[in-house]
């Protein structure tokens, strides 16, 4: 039986597989899926009042211009199709449906199903930052060290 290291589940002495995406950009998709998975549905479909006026709630609400949703759009189709691949490959390991030494295999199956839609597609994965954040922590990367340079 092959020794594991204990943080990645990898084989020892095997090398960590290498990312075309940063993990502080995988971080960064991770803070803003948190923030859109914290909307709350739509209590006021077409609030006509100053928002300052009714505390900012509407922030809070899932509404159809959200401005996370669009952030969330434009930086994932933004990414090259590489980062686009890893992004989604990362999704999947973190399902819990792979370990880290099937890297090469999730990569391979998220190459092949890619297309014009990933950034619908993880958008509307529910707990995708979860599964980023597992997937990432399974090939030995941490969002801890990103979250202090942003402090």
């Amino acid at each position: 039986m092959q020794e594991q290291s204990s943080q990645t589940g990898m084989p020892a002495g095997e090398v960590e597989p290498a990312l075309t995406i940063s993990p502080e950009k995988v971080c960064f998709i991770i803070i803003k899926m948190r923030e859109f998975d914290a909307k709350d549905e739509v209590t006021e479909p077409e609030p006509g009042s100053n928002p300052s006026d009714d505390k900012e709630t509407a922030v809070l609400e899932d509404h159809d211009d959200d401005s996370v949703v669009e952030e969330l759009t434009s930086l994932i189709n933004s990414l090259s199709e590489d980062e686009q691949v890893d992004l989604v490959a990362l999704a999947w390991l973190g399902r819990d449906d792979y370990s880290a030494s099937d890297w090469p295999v999730v990569r391979e199956e998220a190459a092949s199903a890619h297309n014009e839609r990933t950034a619908d597609y993880l958008i509307g994965t529910p707990l995708l930052g979860d599964f980023l954040e597992e997937g990432l922590s399974m090939l030995g990367y941490s969002c801890q060290e990103f979250e202090m340079e942003r402090l």
